[in-house]
């Protein structure tokens, strides 16, 4: 079976939208001068500028997403048809959102036109650097990135995506990373702490990970702001 058969999927069920690479650096407490010359992997990364970017910047970035199977023109105009959406959503339930880091629905709707313009170029001119796969397997030898992130998937979802389901796919970011793993943020889409962390937690820990919650200076869903940092063990540990 191609690889094609095995990650498309139909560009209908997919949602095209992702945060710029200022919100990265917050959500993640990473700075410009922190990722130069890093090896970084972005998974899954959407429609995210911090590829774009973070390479312009000196780091060495990856994206990863089943939505890459698609031709960018078309995930380009599917992205703009989902901001345009969820604006909307939000505007029926401002307040399950804080307005401090983001001020306005206006000012959302042009971060995430940013951030799609900012892929969408960069997609189209250096489309190697977008890889599609579909969770959780990844097409990446061992210890291949320095630092793994992850945003806005595990455990947001975790009303869609099982506890076994977190554990393989964490299993396998870490296997593709050299020193650590990022998950942002720590809650699902209720704005809830994900009910099996602590579990989580455990299994890495016992798996002789360093596992640490930090506080991140990004908020916009409630009570999204902080993430996982998972420092992976040395060999032999």
């Amino acid at each position: 079976m191609s690889r094609e058969k095995k990650t498309k999927l139909d560009l209908n069920r997919i949602v095209f939208i992702g945060r710029t690479f200022d919100e990265y650096l917050d959500m993640f407490a990473l700075s410009k001068a922190k990722i130069q010359g890093r090896r970084i992997l972005d998974c899954p990364a959407g429609a995210c500028s911090f590829t774009a970017i973070g390479n312009s910047l000196g780091a060495e970035v990856t994206a990863c997403d089943i939505a890459y199977d698609h031709r960018g023109e078309d995930l380009k105009q599917k992205g703009l048809q989902d901001i345009e959406h969820a604006a909307e959503h939000i505007m029926k339930a401002e307040g399950n959102y804080e307005w401090g880091y983001i001020h306005s629905v206006e000012d959302l709707k042009s971060r995430r036109t940013q951030a799609l313009h900012d892929c969408s170029e960069d997609m189209y001119n250096s489309g190697g650097r977008y890889v599609p796969a579909v969770l959780p397997v990844l097409p990446f030898e061992d210890s291949t990135f320095d630092t793994v992130l992850s945003a806005h998937f595990l455990f947001m979802y975790a009303d869609r995506l099982s506890y076994d389901f977190h554990i393989d796919t964490l299993t396998e970011l870490l296997r593709v990373a050299k020193e650590e793993v990022r998950i942002f943020p720590l809650v699902d889409l209720k704005g809830d702490r994900y009910e099996h962390l602590d579990a989580v937690i455990e299994y890495l820990t016992s798996e002789g990970h360093i596992v640490e919650e930090v506080a991140a200076s990004y908020e916009f869903q409630r009570n999204a702001n902080s993430f996982l940092r998972i420092t992976k063990s040395s060999p032999g540990n």
